[in-house]
């Protein structure tokens, strides 16, 4: 029997159904099937090996010098979260007379779902061109954490140049060597490096923590300091659902009626558009959310992909973006004429520009979210209220919208918290000390793990709320966190402990990750391989010796776009094609 089917992904599965439980009861119940490489045609038997060949490892480890092992089950988390929205919209779906019975998904889809928008840069072509350059090359010491001059590890965020800037000179760098180290600071969030020039770091070394939160205070630069405890500082709810009639309890809201939940029967078009991969469902029945629209005002990644995984799952998304588009869209690479990392999260969305600082841009998003079942937001904390757009303003004029928002730290950190970004979300959620091994100084990952994982638990939010609607007519309002996300992440006590074997091995060309019992027994590893040195052999020398001794290994993933056109992932991910000039995986699930 094959490794596949021998252990189940027991992490996803507790994921799964905790969600689930948290989700409103009442619609029919649709149980997700999980296994660890779905579509995927390799042997895949754990989490480890799910990072090695779906590219988590690589793009973790760019900034420490070469692939590593996320010390989480991120992949496992993931894929729970998307069985449980698998499992939700197909009850949905069958709750609006939809016939789903079945929904699978695998912790492989949920790896590549995670990596889409790497994915996408590795393979962007631009227009009528050849591929673009692929990623950065492994950077050593290209974390974005600073050491103070007292022992202590910060990491600072800041989306403003200039604050950037007067940050630095505050701590007596000048202004252009200030300004070598804002690019890749700010390109961190799309290369999952940052190459800061050494002088800051060393400015960074020669002041206190207490000079660092003074700097960041006086010029608007958050800052957060680094612990070594892997537990959640909080406990938050994945989300939290607040019914409609508790939102603004002041008012009294009308009545929902029927025609409140619209079962809208929409042409084909309003299905995801024939650039957004859809389930494998066979053809047989529709997507379970066909026939709902969803209204987005987001940006970055964890609002888009909120809308970005409706989407998928059959609802009409439609993008609120300001008047000449959303600058992201410029960002290279480019695919076509469009960044693929903003293609990856944002194709076959409808797009209203609106300028929301004018009255009548305002009123251009009260309309279409009258006419919508959600309406999801990102904006910073006090934005909704200040616009006359909260969840008082929609729910009063439609009771049955559920209305998202997607923040950074929710009321975890009160009024006034840092920028809601994944790094300081990694920090103080204390995924920072958890992603990494006992004898490395704890950092976040610079791969965007907290922004994939918030906007997932997002949709799975909205996706609750609309269950809820089935039964009681009633929309509400859906908070979500990118801490809250974090929390869903199991972790032990104290930060692991790693041997050699538990790190990839370096071989003659390339990598490769040992399987779960030749980690349990590297003796047996150094007697099959008896005096030859690891690098001499290469890959396929390597996995052919362990496959004869009944071991497994899988070949570690280093450059993005060979994964996109290995026959193993052929199921998996969709190539690049005259539409979108870049590869991207198909949707995570199947349903019959």
């Amino acid at each position: 029997m094959s490794p596949r089917t021998v252990v189940r992904p027991v992490v996803a599965a507790a994921v799964a159904d905790r969600l689930l439980r948290h989700t409103a009861p009442g619609v029919p119940e649709v149980r997700p099937t999980l296994d660890w490489a779905g579509p995927v045609g390799m042997e895949l038997p754990d989490e480890r090996a799910v990072q090695a060949a779906c590219g988590l490892m690589h793009i973790h480890g760019r900034a420490t010098g070469g692939p590593a092992p996320l010390a989480v089950d991120y992949a496992s988390v993931v894929a729970g979260v998307l069985a449980a929205q698998g499992a939700t919209a197909a009850g949905i779906g069958r709750a609006r007379g939809v016939d789903l019975r079945e929904v699978r998904t695998s912790v492989a889809q949920g790896a590549l779902l995670a990596v889409g928008q790497y994915l996408a840069a590795a393979t962007a072509r631009e227009a009528d061109g050849p591929p673009s350059t692929a990623g950065p090359e492994a950077c050593a010491g290209g974390l974005a954490t600073l050491e103070t001059a007292d022992g202590a590890r910060v990491e600072v965020e800041t989306l403003d140049p200039s604050a950037w800037r007067e940050f630095w000179a505050r701590l007596g760098v000048p202004p252009a060597l200030a300004g070598r180290g804002w690019l890749p600071f700010q390109q961190r969030f799309a290369t999952a490096v940052c190459p800061l020039p050494e002088e800051l770091r060393a400015a960074a070394r020669r002041r206190t923590l207490r000079d660092l939160r003074a700097a960041g205070y006086d010029t608007g630069v958050s800052l957060l300091t680094l612990g070594a405890d892997p537990a959640p500082a909080v406990h938050p709810e994945p989300w939290r659902l607040t019914p409609a009639p508790a939102v603004h309890p002041e008012h009294q809201l009308p009545a929902p009626v029927a025609t409140s939940v619209p079962r809208r029967r929409t042409p084909a078009s309003a299905h995801p558009a024939a650039d957004v991969p859809a389930p494998r469902s066979g053809g047989a029945p529709p997507l379970p959310l066909a026939g709902l629209r969803v209204v987005e005002s987001t940006r970055r990644v964890q609002g888009p992909l909120a809308g970005h995984v409706l989407g998928m799952l059959g609802a009409e998304v439609i993008r609120i973006e300001p008047p000449g588009g959303d600058p992201m869209r410029w960002l290279p690479p480019l695919a076509g004429d469009t960044s693929a990392r903003f293609t990856a999260l944002n194709a076959g969305k409808r797009v209203v520009e609106a300028d929301l600082t004018t009255a009548g841009g305002r009123e251009t998003v009260r309309a279409l979210a009258a006419e919508a079942d959600a309406f999801v937001h990102n904006w910073a904390p006090g934005k909704a209220a200040r616009l006359g757009l909260d969840a008082c303003d929609l729910l009063s004029a439609r009771p049955a919208l559920v209305y998202a928002w997607a923040s950074g730290f929710g009321d975890t950190l009160g009024d006034r918290p840092p920028l809601g970004t994944d790094y300081l979300a990694q920090v103080h959620s204390g995924l920072a000390a958890a992603v990494r091994p006992a004898d490395e100084p704890p950092a976040p990952s610079l791969m965007t793990l907290t922004d994939v994982l918030g906007g997932l638990v997002c949709a799975q939010g909205v996706l609750a709320a609309l269950a809820r609607r089935e039964r009681t007519g009633w929309g509400g309002r859906v908070d979500s966190s990118l801490v809250s996300a974090a929390a869903l992440i199991p972790r032990p006590a104290h930060r692991v402990r790693w041997r050699a074997p538990d790190r990839p091995v370096r071989t003659a060309d390339g990598h490769l990750y040992l399987g779960p019992e030749a980690r349990a027994h590297p003796e047996a590893v150094h007697r099959l391989l008896g005096r030859a040195e690891g690098s001499a052999l290469t890959t396929d020398e390597w996995t052919h010796r362990l496959a004869e001794a009944g071991l497994t290994a899988t070949p570690v993933h280093t450059d993005l776009a060979a994964l996109a056109d290995d026959p193993a992932f052929k199921a998996a991910v969709a190539p690049p094609d005259p539409l979108i000039g870049h590869a991207r995986p198909h949707a995570p699930w199947e349903f019959a």
